[in-house]
């Protein structure tokens, strides 16, 4: 079960998915194994994935301070620069040496070693303030996910994971094909569907997505689905249309559903760096994020967007993408990805 989801009503089996999908659509990729991974296996795949970033900015980090017995000015010159390449962004990285300069000057820090583990402690400090579980579970009927973000980021692949994961938590789910506007995304989403074995509703291409969320909102309601996963549009290149649309399907889920969205979940890819910070800008303005999903962070050498999107939005991280297995949608937990970070060894 997801954690910051709480706990909700054991669902019954799945229903069969719709048939007749014949979308030449790249079929999702599936774990080859279908045993659950131990604690240790999972850190060190987390661990592999945040090799990248780890060698651009902990390593980096290690060979500034080799050899140096003294924290000053121009070591923490360097030091924000390299915080800064590692996309940590220029007003958190700014805070954090602040700190760091009020600690040397109470003669806090004895040297290097000890300044890394500072920072440490203030980059998983960062992480955690922001990790909470949602305040708007349903009392009862479904629990409602609206995601969100900008086409390519893996949106609809990430919706489909995270059917797996509800699925495998016991969770009967729906999933909706709101982004009617490129064809591509509700056939794709099908496919999900009958590879994760849950149903889909979907429309024809071009009809208005509040009355494909408000058809599937009836359709929930009555047959007993826990979750129910909608996805939206990304068009980007027309946003004012696009946050207009986001607005008014969600006034149509709380109208169908009080309360609902129980959850808004915005889609970012790591490999972007500060592009996600102005997505994460522009869909919070207009509909309140309540939730994020960091995909591709095996991909990026700039994984500090994490810390970065934590401390400028001060919205959870609830899933990391670490590769492209079914199982790879991972439940971000702040105290393990700052541990596969600063990890000893290159693997």
């Amino acid at each position: 079960m997801l954690s910051w989801f709480k706990k909700k009503i054991g669902g019954a089996q799945a229903l069969p998915p719709e048939q007749g999908v014949g979308a030449e659509v790249a079929t999702p990729a599936v774990e080859a194994s279908g045993q659950p991974e131990n604690g240790a296996s999972f850190f060190l795949r987390l661990k592999d994935g945040l090799s990248r970033t780890r060698k651009t900015f902990v390593r980096q980090i290690d060979a500034l301070f080799l050899g140096k017995k003294k924290i000053d000015a121009e070591l923490l010159d360097d030091l924000e620069e390299i915080l800064i390449m590692a996309d940590i962004g220029a007003n958190t990285t700014q805070e954090l040496l602040d700190k760091t300069r009020e600690q040397v000057r109470r003669n806090e820090l004895a040297d290097g070693q000890a300044l890394k583990a500072a920072l440490k402690e203030m980059i998983l400090g960062y992480l955690r303030n922001t990790d909470r579980p949602t305040d708007h579970m349903p009392a009862q009927g479904p629990f409602v996910v609206m995601v969100l973000g900008v086409n390519g980021v893996g949106k609809t692949t990430t919706i489909g994971k995270l059917a797996h994961k509800f699925t495998q938590a016991g969770q009967k789910v729906l999933l909706v094909a709101a982004d009617t506007f490129r064809a591509a995304a509700s056939e794709q989403l099908q496919i999900w569907g009958k590879r994760v074995g849950v149903e889909v509703v979907a429309q024809q291409a071009g009809a208005d997505p509040s009355s494909v969320v408000f058809d599937a909102l009836d359709y929930a309601k009555p047959r007993n689905f826990d979750v129910v996963l909608v996805d939206t549009a990304g068009r980007l290149h027309t946003k004012v249309n696009l946050m207009e649309e986001l607005k008014k399907i969600k006034r149509v889920m709380d109208k169908k559903i009080p309360g609902a969205p129980h959850e808004i979940l915005l889609v970012l890819d790591a490999t972007t760096g500060q592009n996600a910070i102005s997505q994460a800008r522009l869909f919070n303005e207009a509909v309140d994020v309540t939730g994020l999903a960091l995909t591709k962070l095996d991909g990026t050498a700039k994984g500090g967007i994490v810390i970065n999107i934590c401390h400028e939005f001060n919205i959870p991280i609830r899933f990391i993408g670490i590769g492209e297995q079914m199982e790879d949608l991972r439940d971000f937990e702040p105290g393990e990805f700052v541990e596969a970070l600063f990890a000893e060894g290159e693997a």
